[in-house]
């Protein structure tokens, strides 16, 4: 059923349901897997012998491949139909999952986690993008919302099902069970789906030199975030920041950035328009979601480290109790999705969202203490859930609105590349500030709480652990090592608040663009959108 030019897709309830569901399960398959592949990971690294310095490869290359795929999977679906890169986004992903279950080694395992992020990419960009076909503007918020709600419930879910897989049938299921789930997706997308494909007037066109330059300015880039180190522990897999390994990744990702600008603008028919960045909604909107990536996964990131060090929860117990941070990002997606259909507009929901993100951050940042308790934390954490959630679905309709149908899927996957960009960059620029912030306050203040004791004793305490005995007797060096556990809960404190702190002003970068933005009345009807200038 495809529409001329850029008129919209015209379908039955029953082909709106299936294609839907379809694309959830799709969805659903990817975001399922992050989580609970991330459970599973100690099992894994012991069944496999994985050394420490290649552990961290294991979601590192399932992220390079996944980034570097969303535009090419963008494209490739408006030239060839939704469905098409969907269920060739599934099959992928189900190879890659196979694979990874039946994995013998870890250099096997990282490469099969990489097929499993080529497949990842289309099954994320795909999802919105659908959404853009079967919904005007207008109505598209409240189902924007459900794919997150349905990727921030994964978060909570994951987790738990991993944990019991692991336990109950081995690691391996981890993999496996995303073959029955996509078995369904797949008869689901084949009994009802719609082709989702535009008619065109000349063969597609392949932008090869676009694909080999964005693949020299993405993996390079995102790899060297990923080695960068503050400091580099004996057996750690990673460089320091100056080193000549990290500084060579930045410059070739610099070459290779500028090549793909110089190309695309060149392209009969390029990966990327860049004229689409001559709309300020679409070149506001995404270097708002740019920086908002860059403090959404950092505030997930840090906070387990908290719970473990200073609450004293389990590693287990600090995973979950990040669950009220997730529920509010749940929230704040599906009402804020539901609020923008039935106003119209947008804008208003994205500012008061951000500013109450600034809050949220400004409560985690200023409030921390070495004698927080988990209840305390955890009114903390709703509140910055229900600050983030909204920016989910309210950019990606944003910038859906503002570009005509026929370029709706590469304007989703520039969209999610930004996220996800912004994401590894905000990562990698907040452990250089919790490190930083961790280490100097934890070593003045262990040397003065360590001062006056005997040698043989301080020798002790650089475990921080109450009730080592020595010459002074049991109950002074039990003293000093409450004290040495009270330096390191502050340390933590402070290095955790930190992160909280130069968040706030990332957030206000996002908010300042935000105010910038645009906003065009969210289409009701089926208009397609004004011409782009």
């Amino acid at each position: 059923m495809a529409p001329p030019n850029d008129a919209p897709f015209t379908f039955s309830r029953s082909e709106k349901v299936f294609t839907l569901l379809g694309a959830l399960l799709g969805m659903l398959l990817a975001a399922l897997d992050q989580t609970i592949v991330a459970t599973a990971g100690p099992a894994i690294q012991d069944d496999l012998s994985i050394p420490a310095s290649l552990y961290s490869w294991i979601t590192t290359s399932y992220l390079v491949a996944s980034t570097v795929m969303v535009p090419l999977w963008g494209k490739m679906s408006d030239q060839f139909g939704r469905r098409k890169i969907l269920v060739t986004g599934i099959l992928v992903f189900l190879a890659g999952s196979f694979l990874c279950g039946a994995a013998w080694g870890t250099v096997p395992l990282i490469l099969f986690r990489a097929v499993q992020g080529l497949g990842s990419a289309a099954l994320f960009t795909s999802a919105f993008a659908v959404v853009a076909d079967l919904f005007p503007p207008a109505e598209r918020g409240k189902y924007q919302g459900l794919f997150g709600g349905v990727f921030g419930l994964s978060s909570v879910v994951g987790p738990l099902v991993g944990g019991f897989i692991t336990d109950t049938f081995g690691w391996h299921w981890v993999f496996f069970i995303n073959l029955p789930v996509g078995v369904v997706a797949l008869a689901v997308i084949f009994l009802r789906m719609p082709a989702l494909r535009r008619p065109r007037t000349a063969p597609p066109k392949w932008d090869l030199a676009g694909v080999a330059c964005l693949v020299v300015a993405v993996v390079p880039l995102l790899l060297a975030l990923s080695l960068g180190r503050s400091h580099t522990a004996p057996g750690e897999a990673g460089f320091s920041w100056g080193s000549w390994q990290v500084l060579g990744l930045f410059a070739v990702s610099l070459v290779g950035a500028v090549l793909f600008v110089l190309v695309e603008a060149q392209a009969d028919e390029p990966l990327l328009d860049l004229r689409l960045f001559q709309e300020k909604t679409f070149a506001l909107g995404n270097a708002t979601v740019f920086v908002i990536g860059a403090v959404f996964l950092s505030a997930f990131t840090f906070l387990p480290l908290f719970m473990v060090n200073v609450v004293g929860l389990s590693a287990t117990r600090s995973g979950l109790t990040i669950m009220p941070l997730t529920l509010g990002v749940v929230a704040g997606n599906v009402l804020s999705g539901q609020l923008a259909s039935r106003l119209g507009r947008y804008k208003v929901l994205m500012l008061g969202a951000l500013v109450l993100l600034c809050v949220g951050f400004a409560v985690m940042g200023f409030t921390l203490s070495p004698d927080s308790t988990q209840a305390t934390v955890t009114a903390k954490m709703v509140l910055m859930g229900l600050g983030m959630g909204p920016t989910i679905p309210l950019y990606t309709l944003a910038i859906q609105n503002a570009v005509p149908p026929r370029q709706i899927g590469v304007a989703t996957s520039t969209t999610t590349f930004f996220r996800q960009l912004g994401s590894t960059v905000g990562v990698a620029l907040a452990g250089v500030v919790f490190a930083s912030a961790l280490s100097h306050p934890m070593q003045t203040r262990t040397e003065q709480e360590a001062s006056g004791t005997p040698a043989e004793v301080r020798s002790h305490l650089g475990v921080g652990m109450p009730g080592v005995s020595g010459e002074g007797g049991e109950a002074p060096v039990a003293s000093q090592g409450l004290r040495m556990d009270r330096a390191t809960k502050e340390a933590f404190t402070q290095a955790t608040s930190s992160v909280y702190r130069v968040a706030i002003w990332v957030t206000l970068v996002a908010l300042v663009l935000t105010a910038l933005l645009p906003e065009r009345p969210l289409r009701r009807g089926p208009m397609p959108p004004p011409p782009m200038e």
